[in-house]
């Protein structure tokens, strides 16, 4: 306990000097919309006092029937419950919430809160489109918090464990605290996983290559073929530069890079640079151009073909689409088929990670951007982990800081917290030109170096992956892009998230997806699409088959025009933003 006091006291010095220097460093972002936003609410709801009231009734009654249900619990008789878990609702899966009456009464009793709270938000009449999506969200955040499983006395797996140990795991709960505060400098950085476990081109990121090409943007890696022959026409991809790259090869069973080897693509992958203050005037344009077109300079330098095929995972395949659009404009066609991953480039229905752009918002984000120069990779993390709060915040709170337990080594975890940050320029137009305005899918509203881009000018084949759990680049507004581009398109929906829906190897044999002829509705599309078992990565590269242009002898990396500058995974992507 002397230990635990004079660490506290130790980061309660470093947290008083970095609000002296900064007072508003440490002040939640949403704070003035949330406050904002609940005037709103309760204005609108005084507004309506009849439908105020029948809410009211309705959760007593419904309370009235909880309370029936308990007795007959408590007095040994059988009763259906009220209120159950919403399917994947994993907080409850411990027998104690159902076995044991009184666990069963907190469980039950917080849904019925919850559902009857967030309907009464949800119901809420004279709420423009945004401010309605606002108020469910925040809501929704508020009940997670809530929720009982959060709290020692009412967990009953806490408790159990809190008995078992003589109380041992709160104290090294506690000391969890105390060091995700001392690594975050007095902010709380809750650890997800055992980040010593892993080293970049050690156990993870592990696929052979070379880095062939840098520029101070990216480096651009090229990887050692596995096969004698391997498919002519190169395999180009972009990744998002909001996350690092290996998300694409994180181990040898799951890297869709070593697979797409292993097939025969001569793969080459863009690797982002975690940029600082120096980068700080960078533009969307200078990703198209330092990016994106200078990666397809060099692929067809380095293996001598004059096309590429091209893969853009989220925000890589906005800029992918951004590049096509220039090229067709400038009558180029240095790419002959490109794949997007969960992209979005018609951002008119964001899902929720549009509640974060209001032009409140986007002032104080701005102001921060222009202290430092770009916005903070911890930042971006954590509104990513707002979208599944109770997987990604509330659950590690249990294991972490209730349970006194270390988290595991889990590769997904590990590169979900390696952050990269972003350079103001480029931020601020992405979000103000993209989430804001939704200028992307306009025709001429964009420019790139003075030429107005237009998606509609894009004749090339297409392949497009949705992923149907996704909650940062929701299906049913990747799909509208469908619409957008003039030449075929093949659109596959994976089940599954943003991560799990893309990174699905065969071996696995996991989730499945679904295939159909486009229609002009998703839904419609869904309800006559065609379900299959198992990856979607067999589909296609059936389907990029049909644009490799044969096979040539296989290509390794630095032999050809572009000599290697040093090994894969290469120096960019170890920079850490932390």
């Amino acid at each position: 306990m002397g230990r635990i006091a004079e660490r506290s006291q130790s980061i309660m010095r470093i947290l008083a000097e970095r609000q002296a220097d900064d007072p508003e460093e440490f002040n939640p972002l949403p704070s003035p919309t949330i406050s904002k936003l609940g005037q709103d609410l309760w204005q609108r709801m005084l507004a309506d006092p009849k439908r105020l009231a029948d809410a009211q009734v309705a959760f007593w009654q419904d309370y009235a029937r909880l309370w029936e249900h308990a007795a007959r619990r408590f007095a040994g008789q059988p009763s259906d419950p009220i209120e159950k878990p919403a399917p994947g609702d994993r907080r409850f899966s411990d027998a104690a919430w159902s076995e044991n009456p009184f666990y069963d009464q907190i469980k039950q009793g917080y849904l019925l809160i919850s559902r009857h709270f967030l309907s009464t938000v949800r119901e809420t009449q004279g709420l423009d489109a945004q401010t309605a999506r606002k108020a469910e969200f925040f809501t929704r955040q508020f009940i997670d918090a809530l929720s009982p499983t959060n709290f020692a006395m009412t967990n009953p797996q806490v408790v159990q464990r809190t008995i078992e140990s003589g109380g041992e795991n709160l104290l090294q709960g506690l000391e969890n605290v105390l060091e995700d505060l001392e690594s975050g400098q007095g902010k709380l950085r809750i650890r997800m996983t055992d980040t010593e476990k892993f080293q970049l081109g050690d156990n993870i990121a592990i696929t052979p290559g070379k880095v062939v090409f840098e520029n101070d943007l990216m480096q651009l890696i090229q990887y050692a073929p596995t096969t004698p022959q391997v498919r002519k026409r190169p395999l180009l991809i972009i990744p998002p530069w909001i996350n690092k790259f290996y998300i694409l090869d994180l181990r040898p069973k799951n890297s869709f890079i070593r697979w797409a080897v292993e097939q025969g693509h001569t793969v080459f992958v863009i690797s982002w640079i975690n940029p600082d203050e120096n980068l700080a005037d960078k533009t969307l344009a200078d990703y198209v151009r330092s990016g994106a077109l200078a990666a397809i300079s060099a692929v067809r330098q380095a293996t001598g073909e004059e096309r590429v095929n091209a893969i853009g995972y989220c925000i890589g395949g906005t800029l992918l689409s951004m590049t096509l659009a220039w090229l067709a404009a400038r009558d180029e066609r240095p790419i002959e088929s490109a794949t997007f991953f969960t992209t979005m480039v018609d951002f008119s229905e964001p899902g929720d990670l549009g509640v974060f752009v209001d032009d409140d918002q986007l002032a104080q984000v701005e102001a921060a951007m222009d202290k430092k120069g770009y916005f903070e990779g911890s930042d971006m993390a954590e509104a990513f982990n707002l979208l599944r709060a109770n997987d990604l915040i509330w659950n590690f709170v249990i294991n972490n800081y209730l349970m006194g337990k270390d988290p595991l080594p889990f590769d997904l975890l590990y590169w979900n917290s390696d952050s990269t940050r972003m350079p103001r320029a480029m931020h601020i137009e992405y979000l103000r030109n993209m989430y804001r305005n939704n200028l992307l899918c306009q025709p001429g509203g964009i420019t790139i170096d003075g030429i107005p881009i237009d998606l509609g000018k894009i004749d090339i084949p297409v392949y497009i992956l949705s992923a149907r759990e996704d909650h940062i680049a929701p299906w049913t507004s990747t799909f509208a892009a469908t619409r957008l581009y003039r030449g075929p398109v093949r659109f596959v929906l994976a089940k599954s998230g943003h991560i799990a829906g893309v990174i699905n190897p065969p071996a696995a044999n996991k989730y499945g997806y679904h295939t159909g002829e486009l229609t002009e509705d998703c839904e419609q599309w869904l309800e006559s699409a065609s379900t299959h078992e198992g990856s979607w990565w067999p589909d296609w590269d059936d389907w990029v088959l049909q644009f490799t242009d044969g096979v040539c002898d296989a290509r390794v990396p630095g032999e050809g025009s572009l000599p290697a500058i040093e090994d894969a995974p290469g120096r960019y992507v170890k920079m850490r933003a932390d």
